[in-house]
């Protein structure tokens, strides 16, 4: 079965987000309005691959009802670790597998993944190979359009179409130009004819400066051989991205009660700090009088139990 065959034309897709796109956040965006596909935050193979860091792994990999369908995300640059990894994936209840080529964090590019792999290409396609080889999921691909020219994509892009991945998501920028200039979709056109000389079954995502469904109809309007696009930032703008609802202050109020609840329910579970929740707060608080005093109130609390207290006072 390939999900991806599965999906409307064109189809949304929240995009990885590291920190944010976890299973307690992706269930609060399946309350808003869900997309057509989600994808996990990406998750080291070579932690899976390692006794000591495969619980961490598989934390990462833990998804909701609400969740499905969704792709396990994975990045790296062992072969191997790849192989064993994606083994493993049908049975943790995912629709595809998708290897990241584009992420442009420091951290993980210094280990050799994530955007480092369009600088090393011999590896990254037989880490490709090796997920394509070992498991009966679709195998999909996201990447940038270069490490740091923009030019770069007339040849990193055909050597990944040339192996025929079902899904091939491009973020419009370079890893260098990171989010700080707009996404490059003069480019679009010229993506789609390599896709369609070389790989006329691969699906095309579009990612960059994509801000809701509005937004995204109206560019398949423009470009209508690209098969779907991908939210990232978007989602912070606006959690009912993915539908024509115009959210009201209740509406909002109500899915950071839903955070706080879920939040409190995987701390119980896991060991999850307080402090990264405070990064998402901005989401529900804005855009009404008073709205930054109030993130202001809550960025002190120290507790879920204290950001409640803050909220009741409202």
């Amino acid at each position: 079965m390939n999900i991806w065959e599965e999906l409307p034309k064109p189809f949304l897709i929240l995009a990885p987000m590291e920190g944010v796109t976890d299973v307690i956040f992706r269930q609060v965006v399946a309350k808003a309005g869900r997309p057509d596909l989600f994808f996990t935050e990406f998750t080291n193979v070579s932690s899976y691959a390692s006794e000591k860091g495969r619980a961490n792994a598989l934390e990462r990999l833990e998804i909701a009802p609400t969740d499905k369908p969704i792709i396990a995300q994975i990045w790296g640059k062992e072969p191997e670790h790849f192989k064993e990894t994606v083994k493993a994936l049908k049975n943790l209840g995912f629709s595809g597998v998708d290897i990241n080529f584009g992420c442009p964090d420091k951290n993980v590019n210094k280990a050799g993944g994530g955007a480092a792999m369009i600088k090393t290409p011999e590896l990254a396609l037989e880490c490709l190979r090796e997920a394509t080889k070992n498991t009966e999921l679709p195998v999909s691909v996201k990447t940038r359009l270069g490490w740091a020219k923009v030019e770069e994509y007339k040849e990193w892009l055909p050597l990944l179409l040339n192996e025929h991945p079902k899904a091939l998501t491009v973020h419009l920028r370079t890893k260098k130009e990171m989010s700080k200039v707009p996404a490059h979709y003069e480019i679009i056109p010229e993506i789609v004819k390599l896709r369609n000389e070389i790989s006329l079954e691969t699906k095309l995502i579009i990612n960059g400066d994509i801000k809701n469904k509005e937004h995204a109809l109206k560019l398949h309007q423009e470009y209508k051989e690209v098969d779907g696009f991908m939210i990232g930032r978007g989602v912070f703008a606006n959690p009912y991205c993915f539908t024509d609802h115009t959210a009201t202050r209740e509406d909002l109020m109500k899915l950071l009660y839903l955070h706080l609840d879920l939040y409190e329910k995987y701390s119980k579970k896991h060991q999850v700090s307080y402090e990264p929740l405070k990064h998402f707060y901005k989401i529900y608080i804005n855009n009404f009088p008073g709205a930054s005093d109030l993130r202001a109130k809550l960025m002190e609390t120290h507790s879920i139990k204290e950001a409640r207290e803050v909220l009741r006072k409202v």
